[in-house]
């Protein structure tokens, strides 16, 4: 096993969670699997170390993650920002899961930026805003924020072979397995060991499959076959593929919050298409999600032309532009990037 943290920073931790007498945990905006699955991981934890804690998410998550809040514990920002002020001046210690910049949890920047809370960061994006945390715990070389979590709560119990409480078993799986879509990418043996082990403490990982990647609505099926029929594009010259999914087409199939997740991955499964991106038109952006399967960065050509990061093959952001210009936008982007590594090659 590789070594992702100190044991300082482990022992630092520990001595700040037995302090705190209000924790607050918290993630990044449109939580994904890992996001809620490190969320209700850390929350479970800290209740079988006789902590409580509120779990405060931006925006709804998926209701194929709610199997995950059974209880509805999580509270959205959104839809209650007073009692997120209270909650927030209340912290003596925020812990933050699955994202590097601040400028990703939405409206709860401010309120952790003014903060006097003791500030931890636990994450596995690339270039970490550090200077706004007492402790970092960060590397990108694990699967998920699931797995990094993982491998510091078995540092926290000092390797101890107790069992895990099933409840953190359980969402540490589920964050991992979705950040990694089923094992198909990010993986390392670092990721099986973990799976190994969470299997051995009992996790069912059919029922886990199932409830995450099964069970969707017709609504959303029908969708998926839309979006693959009618708004795929496909630009041979430079091995992409993209899907606009607009304010109506999302309406005309009743979208929920998660329905497009997995939707970016669709055209890579095409011979020949290395990069792909999913353009989905809300209120007041188009939020932007970029894939690829060989050496080119898309969190390079997310920073750069989509306001946004993320990961060498996985990226996000958001655009300011009018849905119809998205096409020519995304090609000329992809033609500056393409250019500009011709240029650097031929030096």
């Amino acid at each position: 096993m590789k070594r992702y943290f100190e044991d300082e920073i482990v022992n630092d931790i520990l001595k700040a969670v037995d302090l705190a007498k209000n924790i607050v945990i918290i993630t990044h905006s449109n939580p994904d699997g890992d996001a809620i699955g490190s969320v209700t991981a850390f929350e479970g934890y800290l209740s079988s170390r006789g902590k409580e804690s509120i779990t405060i998410v931006p925006n709804q998550y998926p209701d194929y993650l709610s199997f995950l809040d059974k209880g509805k514990k999580i509270h959205i920002d959104e839809e209650n920002p007073d009692k997120t002020k209270t909650y927030m001046d209340r912290a003596d210690l925020i812990v933050a899961l699955d994202f590097n910049q601040l400028k990703r949890v939405d409206g709860l920047e401010m309120h952790v930026r003014e903060s006097k809370a003791v500030k931890i960061l636990i994450d596995h994006h690339p270039g970490p805003e550090s200077e706004a945390f007492n402790f970092v715990v960060s590397t990108t070389e694990v699967s998920s924020t699931c797995e990094l979590l993982y491998w510091l709560i078995k540092k926290m119990d000092h390797g101890s072979k107790s069992a895990m409480p099933y409840i953190v078993a359980k969402s540490l799986y589920v964050g991992m397995m979705t950040d990694t879509n089923n094992f198909s990418n990010s993986v390392h043996s670092s990721t099986f060991k973990m799976a190994y082990d969470l299997l051995e403490a009992g996790v069912d990982k059919e029922t886990l499959q199932l409830k995450v990647f099964g069970g969707f609505s017709e609504e959303r099926m029908r969708l998926m076959g839309h979006a693959l029929l009618n708004k795929m594009t496909i630009l041979k010259e430079y091995g992409a593929g993209f899907i606009i999914l607009t304010k109506g087409d999302l309406e005309q199939f009743g979208y929920c919050e998660g329905d497009t997740e997995g939707f970016v991955n669709m055209p890579l499964n095409i011979k020949g298409v290395t990069i792909s991106a999913l353009f989905s038109e809300k209120e007041d952006h188009i939020r932007v999600s970029l894939r690829s399967s060989d050496d080119f960065s898309v969190n390079k050509f997310s920073k750069k032309y989509f306001n946004g990061a993320g990961h060498e093959r996985a990226a996000g952001g958001k655009l300011y532009i009018p849905v119809g210009d998205v096409p020519q936008y995304f090609e000329k982007s992809l033609k500056a990037m393409f250019d500009k590594q011709k240029r650097a090659q031929d030096l």
